[in-house]
């Protein structure tokens, strides 16, 4: 038994000491007001059919922003750096599996295959590139995401050129329709897909060890490395979940698109309302800020003319301005602390 164990009383105390790191949970006001949203969503939807296809197609694509959210907040946790490369990786990812099913793979054996090639991919870069540049501070390292922006973009369009492309669902079939309310069978995929992983992430981060040394890796490195934690490699790790978080948002983008070296451009900048809505710093906030996001944008693009569909982008950012003016943090994040 190594002594950090016998400091912590083994396993179990490393455990406990990992959760003693990780600190207080705290709810606030932002669960009341999620709660009138809700409220207001049911009642908007048992009133209008209208109303309830919207708030079905919003949390479709709401489930898409929030994975990439989530990817987000996992980088950013662990750098204190927005990702700016993460929709290109994802787009890179993505493209990954159309060759495997041109190549004539199957749908779900592209699928779990790009999500380990992502992962390992991520844990690459991190190790490779973004590790040697952690001393030169957060500017280098905002300045490696761009570059590595340029070069995904480049890749793709090299590799498989900018010809649009279509790229298969997961199951075909008719809408599912319930009291009026069509269910695409690709949203219903995409929400369960993405719920499913979330999950299971949330399941990893709270019940494994692993999962909390990652934790506890993000939130205070200085204190994980006295009980034992492998700071560098948890933020690898970290990295590599992103990396399949992203492939998952893109692979479920991409049959309700055309698969291009652009495509996530514009779901990152949703994705990034939506980490910042719900909290740089929680997983949780960027879930629910994706599935808000996603939902509002549908209603007002369908009840407010004017915004249509070619500004709902500027009125997500719209609305994320005026929760920021009222809670800087977000919905779900905490107040920075500084001692002066």
């Amino acid at each position: 038994m190594s002594s950090v164990e016998q400091t912590f009383g083994g396993a179990g105390g490393h455990v406990t000491a990992l959760r003693r790191l990780l600190g207080p949970r705290s709810t606030g006001p932002a669960v009341v007001l999620l709660l009138a949203y809700c409220v207001f969503l049911v009642i908007g939807s048992l009133k209008s059919t209208q109303f309830a296809q919207q708030v079905v197609s919003g949390i479709a694509s709401g489930a898409t922003f929030a994975a990439l959210a989530l990817a987000l907040v996992l980088i950013y946790r662990a750098t204190e750096v927005i990702n700016l490369a993460q929709g290109e990786m994802a787009m890179f990812s993505t493209y990954i599996a159309w060759q495997l099913l041109a190549w004539g793979v199957g749908y779900w054996g592209a699928f779990f295959l790009t999500l380990a090639i992502s992962f390992l991919g991520g844990i690459g870069i991190e190790r490779l590139v973004i590790r040697p540049v952690e001393r030169g501070g957060l500017l280098a390292i905002v300045i490696v995401t761009v570059g590595l922006f340029l070069l995904f973009d480049g890749l793709a369009l090299r590799i498989w050129g900018g010809l649009p492309r279509d790229f298969p669902p997961a199951i075909s079939g008719s809408p599912i329709r319930v009291g009026g309310v069509a269910f695409s069978v690709q949203d219903l995929v995409t929400v369960c897909v993405t719920i499913g992983a979330v999950i299971l992430l949330w399941l990893f981060f709270q019940f494994t060890k692993v999962g909390l040394a990652l934790r506890a890796a993000a939130l205070r490195p200085d204190a994980a490395r006295l009980v034992g934690v492998r700071v560098s490699w948890m933020l690898a790790l970290g990295w590599g979940l992103a990396a399949a978080l992203g492939a998952i948002a893109g692979m479920m983008i991409a049959p309700t698109t055309l698969l291009s070296p652009t495509f996530m451009q514009a779901i990152l900048l949703y994705a990034f309302a939506a980490a910042v809505l719900g909290g740089l710093e929680s997983p949780a906030g960027a879930v629910v800020g994706g599935l808000a996001i996603g939902v509002t944008i549908n209603l007002l693009g369908a009840y407010i003319g004017w915004i249509g569909s070619v500004l709902r982008l500027p009125a997500a950012l719209a609305i994320l301005l005026v929760v920021l003016l009222i809670k800087p943090s977000g919905l779900f994040g905490r107040a920075a602390v500084r001692k002066v």
